[in-house]
């Protein structure tokens, strides 16, 4: 998804932040079951069971070579930046995502409207929910029991003792090419998305609590005094 508002260079790029939408479907998979074995399990459990969460969460970007690098003979990615900070979530379409360090940023949903907040700037994006999710990853999190119509899954073995989990969108026009869930013993360990120009964005998740009481407006948005709104 694409936005119409000035972003400073230091600021987490757009995809950065589609992953981290993404991302808040897949880290609430902590809160499954451990009995269920395989990891395609757990994720139908995770959206049959869990219809809210809060937690804490680390990311981590890993660039592609880019042409120049490429052509130079270049190979290796390169580690991006690292960002971290909370989460809260309510199905279908309400959460608040929250990026504390290194700077300050808020992707917020009310179930109508994405509100995209860069405190810095103290600018406000906004537009309809609906388009902003579709078949992207965050549709793991915020979508129906539908998962199947917008992805296909497998399991994808064990490793370092580690149960993974492979998602492909079926829409051609998605900017991830694949997502990668990994489980230890029912809850979640890692999630890694990758996107059409060969970057991966790297998840860890803490402190995870499943359906915690939330308060009728804790998704209601608020612009902040003085901010710049534009619609998206």
């Amino acid at each position: 998804m694409q936005h119409s508002f000035r972003q400073p260079a230091r600021f987490l790029s757009l995809r950065a932040r589609a992953a981290g939408l993404a991302v808040l479907g897949a880290a609430l998979l902590a809160c499954a079951p451990a009995a269920f074995a395989s990891g395609t399990a757990q994720l139908k459990a995770f959206v049959a069971q869990v219809h809210a969460a809060r937690g804490e969460f680390v990311q981590r970007e890993v660039k592609a070579p880019s042409k120049a690098q490429a052509a130079s003979g270049a190979s290796m990615p390169t580690l991006g930046g690292t960002s971290s900070g909370t989460f809260v979530f309510a199905r279908p379409g309400k959460f608040i995502w929250s990026y504390e360090k290194p700077y300050q940023q808020v992707l917020q949903a009310d179930g109508e409207n994405l509100y995209v907040y860069d405190k810095d700037l103290n600018q406000v994006t906004v537009r309809k929910l609906g388009g902003a999710l579709g078949a992207s990853p965050a549709a793991i999190l915020f979508g129906s029991n539908d998962l199947e119509q917008n992805f296909t899954l497998r399991d994808a073995g064990v490793k370092q003792g580690i149960d993974w989990l492979e998602l492909i969108p079926k829409a051609r026009d998605t900017q991830f090419q694949r997502v990668g869930i990994g489980f230890r013993d029912g809850n979640l360990e890692a999630m890694e998305l990758h996107d059409v120009f060969g970057n991966v964005t790297l998840l860890t998740f803490s402190n995870i609590q499943k359906n915690p009481p939330l308060k009728a407006d804790a998704f209601k948005f608020t612009v902040p005094k003085g901010a710049d709104v534009i619609n998206g």
